[in-house]
Order: C-alpha cells, then structure tokens, then sequence
C-alpha cells in the first residue's frame, strides 16, 4: 500500500436510502481512510444524508455520470495530496471488506481493479452484457500485455501516479469511468492489475439504465473504447507534430 493518506471515493446519484449503509460498512471495515462523497446533481436527500453522517460532501449542480464525478474525486485526492483513492459505488453492490486487497495491491501496481468473475464469485452476466464484457476483456488485455477479465468493474483503487493522471485526463462520457481510463492508463504506462472481490446485486433504488442501455451496452462499449484510443493515438500525434 502506498505511503500516505488514502481516501474512499463514492459517487453518488439519489441515493438516499443507501448511503449511509455503504458509509457504515466503510468505516468498520477500514476506519483509518477518509470519505468523499460525490452528489452527483441528485434530487433527493442523499447530500444532507452524507454530511449529517461527518463525512465530506462534494455536490456538482447536475448530473454528469460516474466519469465526471470520479474526475471531480481525483481532482479532490491530487489537491488534498492523497497517495490512494478506492471508488467505492453507493448503492451498497461493493463490499468495503475488500478494499484492504484494493490498497495491498497498489503496492506493485498503479490500478488495480476488482474483477467479479474468480472461482469463488457467485456474480453472473449474460446476454449482450457478456459479449460486451468478452471483447474488451480481450482488447484491454492486449493492449495491457496482461489479463484483465473485469474492465466495466468500479470497485477499483488508483495510487499515485493514477491520481496525478487523472486528476487532469479522465473521461467523462459513458463507460469512461471503467472502459476509457483503463485505455488512458495503459497508454500512459502505467501498471495494471486485478484482485478478486464480492459484488452484490442492487437491494433499494434502481440501476441507472434501463433495459434499453443494456441493449445498447456491446455497441457503445465497443465505440467508446476505439475512440479512447483513437483520442489518445491524435492527441500523440499532435504532440509531434
């Protein structure tokens, strides 16, 4: 684990009625880290909930996504000098037991990512989420010279030169949070892995897509990983030139 403050990251979106379980379960399972909260635009209570509980609250004006609030939480992290940040999503589906794995692994790596999918997973995914799923799999991996089996998964960590990165270049639009940063990240050299962890299924509040963005889900994940490459392989160009 790096030397240095750690901070747990969780974006959040109307969700009033499971913030404070996730806040709890963080601070039993690793009482030494700081709390960010996210509020990403949200419409309800969520917000007042965070900060009745003494945790510190970031609230954006509107809804951006994941991706624009993890890059207000990595912007957070470089300017308050943490050296590990652990996005941890607030609708209770991570488990904060794993996080101690999350840390432990930046310690040979600048990202490690929790994959669901390990013998000891009872997490399933069918359909076109798993073609999805597959491909890039297959085209990070490559990229990577090294497996990762998870690239949609956003209970990850990042240590210090992943926060120096992103502080300043982390997409924003969809699948940017999981897919595009993973693509960023390799492409800026830095050292990927993957350590198991549990995810549960949602218990209150709805996802935010529907069951037409699962439809949608192998086409858009598809493009919006050849278009962080093709931005990254433009923007190398431009340097050069």
């Amino acid at each position: 684990m790096p030397e240095g403050k750690s901070l747990i990251a969780i974006p959040a979106w109307n969700e009033q009625d499971s913030i404070g379980a996730v806040i709890a379960k963080v601070r039993e399972s690793r009482p030494d880290v700081d709390i960010l909260v996210v509020d990403d635009g949200s419409t309800d209570q969520t917000a007042p909930h965070a900060r009745a509980l003494g945790v510190v609250v970031v609230s954006l004006p509107f809804n951006v996504g994941v991706g624009g609030a993890m890059r207000a939480a990595f912007l957070y992290a470089q300017r308050k000098q943490y050296s590990a940040l652990v996005q941890v999503d607030a609708d209770g589906q991570h488990d904060p037991a794993d996080v101690d794995r999350l840390l432990s692994g930046l310690e040979s790596a600048d990202i490690v990512v929790g994959t669901r999918f390990h013998p000891d997973s009872m997490y399933f995914v069918g359909g076109p989420r798993k073609w999805a799923m597959v491909l890039l799999s297959k085209s990070l991996s490559r990229m990577n010279r090294s497996t990762i089996t998870d690239p949609t998964s956003g209970f990850r960590s990042a240590g210090p030169r992943a926060i120096e990165l992103f502080a300043s270049d982390y997409p924003a639009e969809y699948l940017g949070d999981t897919v595009g940063s993973l693509s960023i990240g390799i492409n800026n050299g830095l050292v990927i892995s993957e350590t198991p962890v549990t995810m549960y299924y949602r218990a209150i509040g709805r996802p935010s897509k529907n069951a037409l963005w699962s439809a949608l889900y192998l086409g858009r994940a598809s493009l919006a990983l050849i278009a962080t490459v093709l931005k990254r392989k433009n923007r190398t160009r431009g340097d050069k030139d």
